[in-house]
């Protein structure tokens, strides 16, 4: 199975990216998510608690690394690694115990701590920078202000494995994606 490679034009295909992943997750799952700052995780969360029907304002936990959102029936856990100086502190965050709990983890910069997140959907956010610029020069990513990205989307573990087929299908109805080559489902 390869990765796929989703162009969002928009927020709102962000948006749809979102909607899309939601009607796929789990109580328990992980979603990590990779990208430059700017690049639409934080975007991404937002847009996906409320399609899990959470009305609740979405803010990037940089400092706080953790927000939680929802209620018994429904809850998300919001993470951001960015700040997190030593993979031990992961532990002391209880991301497993909220996945215990069936909360779903939504992971900025869990690409920092490798595998230590165990099983997850993995999207990896980046600036379009062909449907950006398309003279041929050389492009800083970094100075790059349009909302076009391309989300690669993989997973690891055998919680996904069984339900790639199925996030396969939904890109490809929803954004007509294809794969992009590399194994998605690593063990």
């Amino acid at each position: 199975m390869s990765p796929l490679a989703v162009h969002c034009a928009s927020a709102e295909d962000t948006a749809r990216l979102a909607r899309c992943i939601v009607g796929i997750v789990r109580p328990g799952d992980c979603v990590v998510l990779s990208g430059d700052l700017g690049a639409g995780k934080t975007t991404f969360v937002k847009s996906a608690v409320a399609a899990l029907g959470i009305d609740e304002a979405v803010t990037s936990p940089t400092f706080t690394l953790v927000h939680r959102y929802g209620d018994a029936r429904r809850s998300v856990v919001h993470v951001d690694l960015y700040r997190l100086e030593r993979t031990g502190e992961l532990d002391d965050l209880g991301l497993e115990e909220a996945r215990d709990d069936g909360a779903i983890l939504f992971v900025e910069w869990g690409d920092l701590v490798g595998d230590a997140l165990g099983d997850a959907l993995i999207l990896s956010f980046a600036h379009d920078v062909d449907a950006v610029h398309t003279t041929g020069a050389p492009v800083d990513s970094d100075s790059v202000t349009d909302t076009r990205r391309v989300v690669t989307v993989s997973a690891r573990g055998e919680r996904w494995r069984g339900r790639w087929d199925r996030v396969v299908a939904a890109l490809r109805t929803e954004f007509g994606v294809n794969a992009v080559g590399g194994s998605a489902v690593g063990g």
